[in-house]
């Protein structure tokens, strides 16, 4: 494994796009567990993690989005958290071998922490550092925490990860919706400028925007995570590919890989350090940004 130092990197690394896109295109079902593929259907990942690698991604992430114990408690795989990331973080690290670094993906609980909820800080904390570990002896070079709408949870699984794998590179990110006041924030009511304060203060070796907006709102979202943070911290963009609109009955993310790749330029000068895609984005996005960021 190559550490990931995003302080220390030359140009622009390039993230990869859409995992729950890519899956869904190779069959996965409604109410289906994504994060079983990397055990039932392997070759499915080892494809879709390369051809990302052919689009030029220096950066793979795995399918281990849910693969924490309330996502898994839903399809009664609770008792296979280790499992099932070790199992993401091979199959990627496999792909990758010594060109790529590979990126374990740590989305939500969906439950609520106390004082929202019924759950602690000690249970969040346990799950978080049990995945964040079995993606590190996985193959794991970094995590990012991502897709997070609620401060606390967010830190809690940032301060998880550090114990958890002093190793690891830490990514924070946070999803924000445009305001009707102006502005964005969480659904939780979180603004850009306090997740990254917090998740600087955390422990975070990187903060990010994933998810929810497309590239022109995630230009702003940006300038004001950079705005919160010392100069020079690393930040990652990884917008939708547009935002999302209902064609014939099903969601379809509009902006085609020329349209988004044309604005690879202004999310870096707005203080992006790395950039890659979410919902949305395939291959053929991915590879468009590589033209830009790897000419």
């Amino acid at each position: 494994m190559t550490p990931l130092h995003l302080h220390a990197i030359s140009r622009p690394l390039l993230f990869d796009g859409a995992m729950g896109t890519m899956l869904h295109e190779r069959g996965l079902q409604p109410g289906e567990c994504p994060e079983l593929w990397c055990v039932n259907r392997p070759d499915d990942l080892r494809a879709i993690h390369r051809l990302y690698k052919e689009a030029g991604a220096d950066v793979l992430e795995t399918n281990s989005f849910g693969a924490n114990r309330y996502k898994l408690e839903h399809y009664g795989l609770s008792d296979r958290l280790e499992e099932l990331n070790r199992a993401a973080a091979s199959l990627a690290r496999e792909v990758a071998g010594n060109d790529c670094h590979v990126l374990g993906s740590i989305g939500p609980t969906g439950a609520f922490m106390e004082p929202y909820g019924d759950e602690t800080e000690e249970a969040f904390r346990d799950t978080f550092t049990r995945q964040a570990r079995a993606l590190y002896e996985g193959g794991a070079d970094a995590v990012i925490i991502e897709t997070m709408t609620c401060l606390e949870e967010c830190c809690v699984a940032v301060r998880a990860a550090r114990e958890a794998a002093p190793d690891l590179t830490v990514i924070a990110s946070f999803t924000f919706d445009p305001q009707p006041n102006g502005g964005y924030a969480s659904m939780m009511g979180v603004r850009p400028e306090n997740f990254a304060t917090a998740a600087f203060d955390a422990g975070a070796h990187v903060v990010a925007s994933n998810c929810g907006l497309g590239p022109d709102h995630i230009l702003h979202v940006v300038k004001l995570l950079r705005a919160a943070l010392p100069e020079n911290f690393p930040i990652l963009a990884m917008p939708n590919a547009g935002m999302p609109i209902i064609r014939d009955g099903h969601t379809v993310f509009p902006e085609t890989p020329a349209e988004m790749a044309a604005k690879i330029p202004s999310l870096l000068a707005a203080g992006a350090r790395c950039v890659g895609g979410c919902c949305g984005t395939t291959p053929a996005h991915i590879a468009a940004f590589a033209k830009i960021l790897k000419p």
